[in-house]
């Protein structure tokens, strides 16, 4: 599959790598940057010709995909440029920063037919996939609630690096939105659908930025579980995602990238998939890696994407009643499509 990257940042960089590593599943033809120059250093490690505007990329190269690496607010519409010129898309986190973004992308991908997905790449980690399994199979009973922790913590020069970090109209959000978004896909992936939100936020640890560095929410699904967030990017030294998730016959704990506790009343651990990869990649990278791996197979075989754009506007949605209920100090209901 030839991709295209659209921003040549620290995260275009990681996707460069990962299209690297997937040989020959996979060439990257195209680096795309209004900075033609960094553009031009992504090229120089893996390949491809430098661009500085998307057109000239699909006018000139044969591509089959492409792969958005921008700031937050630009996401949905740069894909929806990519669809209309005939590409498959796969774009990272968030889907974007509003809702109306969401559903033109959402929209673009229906009308196209093409494959979107959302980058959520902790879905596809090994210990996860045994907890989604024994969810799957009754061996948690009925999932009851749900705890995940994103303990991060990013200095003070991290938001100053670049202009657009730490704005509500370029980042959109902070802690929540831009870190503790994985923990929350998977919390909303194991429980279901989001109903309401009653949350609160904070800015403790840095200065200069218009967004939360700690976020604590409470949700309530449809099931009637109840799930508790905490994001941070002020928690020296950070620490690995946390995620508990208890039904009335069993229990099940992520933590630092393993099954670190699961005990079920009549059924033993689900088996755990095995990822290829670069045997020196950390979970989380192989992790990455298979959810391209899956991009490629959905595009392929003509399925949806195990993290398509409904997955990925629903954990923004949830986010937005996350923001909306800590400045009006109530619960708020979510807004589904």
């Amino acid at each position: 599959m030839r991709f295209a990257l659209i921003g040549a940042g620290v995260i275009g960089a990681v996707h460069a790598r990962l299209i690297e590593a997937l040989g020959n599943e996979a060439e990257l033809v195209a680096v795309v940057d209004r900075d033609l120059e960094r553009a031009g250093k992504l090229v120089e490690q893996y390949g491809g010709r430098a661009y500085a505007d998307p057109a000239d990329a699909y006018a000139a190269e044969d591509l089959d995909a492409v792969g958005i690496c921008l700031p937050s607010a630009l996401h949905a519409d740069v894909a929806i440029e990519a669809l209309h010129a005939g590409k498959h898309v796969i774009v990272e986190k968030p889907v974007d920063i509003t809702l109306a973004a969401a559903d033109r992308l959402l929209a673009a991908q229906r009308s196209t037919g093409l494959t979107v997905s959302v980058i959520s790449q902790r879905r596809f980690q090994p210990p996860v996939a045994q907890i989604r399994a024994a969810i799957d199979t009754g061996a948690l009973g009925r999932v009851t609630s749900g705890i995940a922790e994103s303990a991060f913590f990013r200095p003070q020069s991290y938001y100053d690096g670049d202009d657009w970090r730490g704005t509500l109209a370029v980042d959109g959000g902070g802690a929540l939105m831009n870190q503790g978004i994985h923990a929350l896909d998977l919390l909303v992936w194991m429980l279901g659908r989001p109903v309401e939100v009653s949350a609160q936020t904070g800015r403790l640890a840095h200065e200069g930025i218009e967004v939360e560095d700690l976020a604590g929410t409470s949700i309530r699904f449809e099931s009637g579980a109840i799930g508790l967030m905490l994001a941070s990017t002020a928690a020296y030294p950070g620490r690995p995602v946390r995620l508990t998730i208890h039904g009335d016959q069993g229990t099940a704990v992520l933590d630092d990238d393993e099954l670190a506790y699961f005990a079920s009343a009549d059924a033993g651990i689900p088996k755990a998939p095995v990822l290829d990869g670069p045997s020196d990649w950390g979970a989380v990278e192989l992790a990455h890696l298979a959810q391209y791996r899956d991009f490629i197979a959905a595009v392929r075989e003509g399925r949806a994407p195990m993290v398509p754009v409904e997955a990925g506007r629903r954990s923004l949605a949830t986010v937005l009643a996350v923001y909306e209920s800590a400045r009006a100090g109530r619960p708020v209901e979510i807004k589904e499509d």
